[in-house]
């Protein structure tokens, strides 16, 4: 674990936000990635968005605080982390893709980066935004976000040894796949759901019969 997370590693993530492209070749084919760095990078990135949403400015935020849930906000942060994971890499396995799982999960905890940065810069800045100047919040977002969704794009196709062409098809097939293993894990959860109410009217019943 110590190694994990050591001088190297770190010093290793701020070169590939500078060089994307040779930055996540080298963390397919030398491992120089950590997964638990990357973790804890997507948990970095919740807290920044439960924090923009909480704490920016009434201009830019009209948002009820009572209606936000950290705790619920991150757990869904890393349920959706872990299915898009597990999604490229079901879809990439198909396709000849060269990326292992925690190369995947690597580069795309590294995107998250620039978005967990811009989020924290634009909460900071919205509360001296005036009314006219809402542009300039949005601007802000929207290079980082955009950064980051690079990121994500050059590390999936640097991991899988992909053409960008057959990168943008496998995220494409990416979101279909989550989709998919979502509506399942949904019908299974109603179906266990129902499977439960069923035994538990069949226990109700044997109790008071005796």
């Amino acid at each position: 674990m110590r190694e994990a997370f050591s001088k190297e590693k770190w010093k290793y993530l701020w070169y590939t936000l500078t060089h994307p492209m040779d930055g996540y070749y080298w963390i397919r084919h030398r491992n120089l990635g950590s997964v638990p760095i990357a973790v804890l990078l997507v948990i970095a990135f919740s807290f920044s968005f439960t924090a923009n949403r909480l704490l920016a400015g009434f201009v830019v935020n009209d948002l009820d605080p009572r209606t936000v849930d950290g705790l619920y906000e991150l757990m869904g942060v890393l349920a959706f982390y872990l299915l898009l994971c597990v999604s490229n890499w079901s879809i990439t396995c198909l396709m000849n893709g060269e990326g292992r799982l925690k190369d995947i999960a690597i580069a795309i905890g590294y995107a998250t980066v620039p978005i967990t940065f811009v989020l924290i810069l634009s909460t900071v800045i919205s509360g001296f935004v005036a009314d006219d100047e809402q542009a300039f919040y949005v601007i802000i977002l929207g290079v980082g976000i955009a950064y980051g969704v690079i990121m994500m794009l050059i590390g999936i196709m640097q991991v899988h040894n992909y053409t960008l062409g057959k990168t943008l098809i496998t995220l494409f097939l990416t979101v279909l796949a989550l989709l998919i293993i979502i509506f399942l894990m949904l019908l299974l959860s109603n179906l266990l759901g129902h499977v439960f109410n069923f035994f538990k009217s069949i226990y109700t019943e044997l109790i008071f019969r005796t």
